[in-house]
């Protein structure tokens, strides 16, 4: 597996970076993963090396560049508190925008050889919804997708398969926020909606008190036999 820093040209005002990861085979389907609101951190680095070990193309692009470049948040209170003032200070609009670019780019990569999924955590699992949304990707993958209940008039856009991880015990997406994302994509064969019984938001992220290693990797086993059935 090696990975690297690349570039992407926002077409508009500059360019942000990504943080390519490739497979050991040097080629492979294509990942899209979006960050949380800690940056292209320590964590989703780790999370796009395991992907591409996986045998996955992936590119982790920087959400947060227009604000500030290159941040690498830990999961502390200073962590938090800086990072989910940028979200909240951040345009969503411009930040799908940039992700429908990062797609893009990484679709026409000479080493992806397949489909392209998208996938993120948080702030990331609304912005994979949201990227599905505007058909820039063959699949989506939603990990405890905060915003997804606050957006559901985007559903009937999702044509594509996707699959959603959320959290039975998160104290950000209540359980009735869970049960209207269910309401919405009831009936539809293209979705399917996780809920991890005893587990709270992050229970992906092993670098957080709230990680759980059943439930991540249970999840993370469905996640994987998802995108080998839709992307491979």
């Amino acid at each position: 597996m090696t990975s690297r820093q690349i570039k992407i040209d926002s077409a508009e005002c500059g360019d942000f970076n990504g943080y390519l990861a490739l497979p050991p085979a040097g080629h492979g389907p294509a990942i899209l993963l979006i960050q949380e609101i800690f940056g292209v951190n320590d964590h989703i680095r780790a999370a796009a090396d395991q992907y591409a070990l996986d045998g996955f193309v992936v590119l982790a692009p920087d959400v947060f560049w227009r604000a500030e470049a290159g941040l690498n948040l830990g999961y502390d209170e200073a962590g938090f508190k800086k990072g989910l003032g940028l979200m909240q200070g951040m345009d969503f609009n411009l930040a799908v925008k940039d992700l429908v670019t990062a797609a893009g780019v990484l679709k026409a990569l000479p080493e992806v050889k397949g489909k392209l999924a998208s996938l993120g955590y948080c702030m990331g699992g609304f912005l994979s919804y949201l990227v599905a949304a505007q058909g820039a990707v063959d699949a989506a993958v939603c990990y405890y997708g905060g915003g997804i209940h606050g957006a559901l008039d985007q559903a009937a856009k999702i044509d594509q398969p996707i699959l959603m991880h959320f959290a039975e015990k998160d104290g950000y997406i209540p359980a009735e926020a869970v049960e209207s994302v269910r309401q919405a994509f009831k009936g539809r064969s293209n979705a399917s909606i996780h809920t991890y019984p005893e587990v709270d938001h992050g229970f992906n992220c092993w670098a957080r008190a709230m990680y759980n290693q059943k439930a991540s990797a249970l999840a993370h086993g469905r996640t994987l036999q998802f995108l080998s059935e839709q992307i491979a």
